[in-house]
């Protein structure tokens, strides 16, 4: 959606809840956007109780690699441009795209498994501290 406010996602919650058979729980995994935890989507929560929200560790190694991609794209490409339209800056964004994967890179995951297995001890120790 164009927008990411609490009503866009309320929307997209209804669409799932709509589309998903009702014998069904629904798990959604969500970063800590002020969105997913606005007052309205709270309260839609409680009257839809088969969806059950879990929010991913602020900073997680995975979703920084979406955001800085993202930010990549609008640092190199949306922030040097000019758009008359929604469609032009699609086109930008489809022309960069393009252009970056004809020499892509590979991402080579450098945290030693010591060092994420410690960052999951204290994220679940944090959670049981809540509960």
């Amino acid at each position: 959606m164009p927008r990411h406010r609490h009503q866009e996602f309320i929307r997209f919650l209804k669409k799932i809840d709509n589309e998903t058979p009702a014998g069904l729980d629904l798990h959604l995994m969500v970063d800590n956007y002020g969105t997913h935890k606005h007052p309205r989507v709270k309260s839609w929560l409680s009257r839809h109780p088969r969806f059950h929200f879990h929010f991913i560790p602020t900073s997680s190694s995975w979703l920084n690699m979406v955001e800085r991609w993202f930010r990549e794209i609008t640092d190199k490409r949306i922030r040097r441009g000019t758009f008359r339209s929604v469609p032009d800056l699609i086109a930008a964004i489809k022309d960069y795209l393009e252009n970056h994967n004809q020499n892509p890179q590979v991402f080579v995951w450098s945290a030693p498994a010591e060092q994420i297995l410690a960052k999951i001890a204290i994220c679940k120790e944090a959670l049981a501290a809540l509960h």
